[in-house]
């Protein structure tokens, strides 16, 4: 019989955060598999927990995983820790679920702490509708065609980010998103827990002033759909309903969806279009 492979969510700070569940399936695994060997060994001697460790991170996480994969095959139990918090999220642990998925083990997720639905939940913006960024990538092009994408995103924006990079990302995002509220969070769950509920703007002022000091999750208002339905009707009034459609039918539409299409942009009905085509 196969084994089988248990994602453990551990605490980002609390350790009183840790579920009865996850301290069973720690102590009963073959093999632990954490993101920082150094960092896990702190919460196992806490509660006593004794299971061998293996180290998978972000620099061995396709071979570890072949590895990882073949030792469950011959029946082993591995239970997956990432530093903090639930693991694949924003976490190397992604790589072996595929793996383990491509090779049929089983395999399940044992809920609970996660950073960014913590800092949701205490920033005081819309918890109905997010999306979830993590760490903006490094790559100049890449940051700027995502940013670019955030542009226009209505729901709550969630993305992690470390002091070193704070002031230039908050820099950035006043230049694409604008001046909008904005919660930074860090410390969850500690003792020293805080949320700045502020602006975007009022953010790099403060942090111009005041070394920024702990990895943050920033927590950023969506736009709003009247907003962006006027910023939309402001960049299509300047084309003829001629020139509209041609815009689409150059796209290979049918007419009858480029109708709908410019219907839908300018915020009228496909008969008012129709009719101011004839």
């Amino acid at each position: 019989m196969a084994g089988q492979l248990y994602l453990c969510a551990t605490p980002i700070g609390n350790l009183e955060d840790i579920t009865l569940r996850v301290l069973r399936i720690l102590k009963e695994a073959d093999l632990i598999a954490a993101e920082d060997t150094r960092n896990t060994i702190k919460l196992l001697n806490h509660f006593e927990i004794k299971t061998p460790m293996t180290s998978y991170h972000e620099h061995n996480k396709v071979e570890k995983a072949r590895d990882l994969v073949e030792q469950m095959e011959a029946g082993k139990t591995v239970a997956l820790v990432t530093d903090a918090g639930t693991p694949a999220i924003s976490d190397p642990g992604e790589e072996l679920v595929r793996q383990c998925y491509e090779a049929g083990i089983p395999l399940t997720s044992l809920p609970g702490p996660a950073a960014c639905i913590t800092a949701l939940t205490v920033s005081g913006l819309s918890a109905r509708r997010f999306c979830f960024e993590a760490f903006l990538p490094s790559d100049k092009r890449e940051r700027k065609e995502i940013l670019k994408e955030l542009k226009s995103e209505t729901r709550t924006i969630i993305i992690y980010e470390a002091p070193h990079r704070l002031v230039r990302t908050l820099r950035e995002l006043s230049e694409v998103l604008g001046d909008r509220r904005i919660s930074l969070c860090k410390e969850l769950t500690k003792a020293f827990e805080q949320v700045f509920q502020t602006t975007i703007l009022a953010a790099v002022s403060r942090f111009d002033e005041e070394a920024p000091r702990g990895e943050q999750v920033l927590v950023i208002e969506g736009k709003s759909r009247k907003e962006l339905k006027a910023e939309a009707e402001e960049g299509w009034a300047g084309l003829s309903l001629e020139e509209h459609m041609e815009y689409y039918l150059a796209q290979g539409m049918e007419k009858k969806e480029a109708m709908r299409m410019v219907a839908r942009d300018r915020g009228i009905s496909k008969r008012e279009v129709y009719q101011g085509l004839l």
